[in-house]
């Protein structure tokens, strides 16, 4: 596959430094890194962002994550590898990413049950994980960002 064009985020060039520096920023908000990367793959799988799947399991990698749970990823309900915190992060992630699916995107129920396991600023830095990572999905997507391509 041949990109479209380059990544937008790159071609405006006050755009990847922005969007970099929050994603920094989302590392400090308390959540494990494996959490955020869990997160990131999961909304990159379910938007269908080949090149932020890839990457999403490099980086994984990279900071230990094992290839036994970066592989049920996409299974996280029927999988034993998640703990109850993760599960809610995916959960959110689902919700948050799938919002057109259903009247009450993020229910009440998947909300109280991330808010059981992370405050308000883990909260926030979740909701930004999964905010930027459909950011990067809706970019790689539309102009067809190949999977293990670099920008």
């Amino acid at each position: 596959m041949q990109a479209r064009m380059n990544n937008p985020a790159t071609i405006i060039p006050e755009a990847l430094p922005a969007i970099l520096d929050l994603l920094k920023t989302v590392r400090k908000g308390g959540v494990p890194e494996s959490t955020l990367e869990l997160v990131h793959l999961r909304a990159s799988q379910i938007n269908g962002c080949s090149y932020c799947v890839v990457a999403g399991v490099a980086s994984a990698k990279k900071g230990g994550e094992t290839d036994e749970r970066l592989h049920a990823v996409a299974a996280w309900r029927e999988a034993p590898f998640f703990n109850d915190a993760e599960r809610a992060a995916l959960a959110l992630t689902e919700a948050a990413t799938r919002l057109a699916d259903r009247p009450d995107a993020v229910s009440d129920s998947i909300w109280d049950d991330a808010a059981d396991h992370y405050d308000e600023q883990q909260l926030a830095a979740i909701i930004l994980m999964i905010g930027v990572t459909n950011l990067f999905n809706r970019l790689n997507a539309t102009t067809r960002q190949p999977a293990g391509a670099t920008w």
